[in-house]
């Protein structure tokens, strides 16, 4: 049986100040999500459109995953991106 969780969707940055903010903290944010128990896969990537990024992870299972939404609610991505637009699917936590 197949337990995974997966995100995938977008960020959408209205301003160059949002996306320099996104950029300021991406790297650390991708860093500690790929070192957390669970994570199969973590990718962010810039899209043709410098104010849009792609955004798909992959999770264990949904304790994992609510691990991982827990840690990143309280960092500084959480606080550096808070307003940005998200548009995101999530599949196995049914």
């Amino acid at each position: 049986m197949n337990n995974e969780v997966t995100l995938t969707g977008t960020l959408t940055c209205v301003s160059e100040e949002e996306a320099a903010r996104v950029r300021a903290t991406l790297d650390t944010h991708i860093a500690l999500t790929r070192a957390e128990k669970g994570c199969l896969s973590f990718e962010v990537t810039q899209t043709d459109d410098p104010m849009v990024w792609s955004v798909a992870e992959r999770f264990t299972d949904a304790a994992a995953f609510e691990a991982h939404q827990t840690r990143a609610a309280s960092s500084d991505w959480a606080q550096e991106t808070k307003g940005i637009a998200r548009d995101y699917t999530i599949t196995g936590l049914e």
